[in-house]
């Protein structure tokens, strides 16, 4: 498993009973996780002590429950900074475990030593634009809400890169991939998070266990002839890291060479000395 172990302003301090106790900075949250199975003794005070709360509804969704949060606040992570809120389904606008992917990504970004193209495809609010474009790397960042795009913005200011070479883009990831393969536009890295269900700008639907096979072979062709990197994430439980390395080497060492490597992604719990299960991802390498 690739753990997540460098944060300093975030810690899930314990699990019990399918939820986690996490510290934000300076504030405590509680959200439920369907990989708690378990139901463990809460000796931990920070139990009693939660500025907020979101409650999962028998029939679907929830809603958050506030004691004591600001609308906003800001965490780092190195010498990055994210801005966070409360917003729908339990999320405040980062995924901490995807930490383990920015710092391996990083690595080869550095040690490149040469200009590096990225495109992050389902980015978000730029976790993985910010690393990257940190690391010297120049980005195109897309995704489909107009939202999130703007909270990418922001967090790339907030980590000092408000005139790094990122090109933000709202626009259906299909549909731009396909667009950029007209254009004869290509990228030394590829970065994926495709969402289990969703729908594009237009109403497009997005259903993962039709589409994502199709989109990696699609995403394959914009590699650049010396490629670095090809990254997918995964959130969806059909899509195990077994099957990860399959849809990618099937598509991308076929055409490519290198080698894929998948594992789960995790972070530790600091209570109980688990490591607490977040997704999967496949990582491709040319080398």
């Amino acid at each position: 498993m690739w753990i997540a172990e460098n944060w300093k302003d975030y810690e899930v301090i314990d699990t019990s009973n399918g939820e986690k106790l996490e510290r934000w900075g300076n504030y405590i949250l509680l959200r439920p996780d369907p990989q708690v199975l378990w139901d463990t003794p809460k000796k931990n005070p920070a139990w009693k002590y939660l500025n907020a709360h979101y409650h999962r509804s028998k029939k679907g969704g929830g809603e958050w429950e506030f004691f004591n949060l600001p609308e906003q606040w800001s965490i780092h992570y190195k010498d990055l900074t994210f801005h966070l809120k409360p917003f729908s389904f339990k999320h405040t606008g980062l995924f901490p475990e995807q930490a383990a992917n920015w710092d391996w990504f990083s690595d080869l970004i550095r040690q490149a030593n040469r200009p590096i193209k990225v495109l992050n495809l389902f980015a978000y609010t730029g976790g993985a634009t910010c690393a990257a474009a940190k690391a010297g790397a120049s980005v195109t960042h897309v995704d489909a809400s107009k939202g999130m795009v703007t909270w990418a913005k922001e967090n790339a200011v907030a980590s000092g890169l408000s005139d790094a070479p990122i090109r933000w883009i709202v626009d259906d990831c299909v549909k731009f991939v396909e667009r950029e393969i007209r254009r004869g536009n290509h990228y030394d890295a590829i970065i994926m998070d495709p969402p289990s269900y969703g729908r594009g700008p237009k109403g497009e639907i997005w259903k993962i266990e039709e589409k994502i096979h199709p989109f990696i072979a699609l995403c394959q062709q914009l590699l650049s002839d010396d490629p670095l990197f090809f990254l997918v994430n995964s959130y969806t439980t059909g899509l195990a890291p077994a099957v990860l390395t399959y849809l990618i080497s099937t598509e991308v060492v076929s055409n490519h060479g290198g080698f894929v490597e998948s594992q789960e992604i995790g972070l530790p719990v600091s209570d109980n000395g688990l490591i607490l299960p977040c997704g999967a991802a496949g990582r491709w390498q040319k080398i």
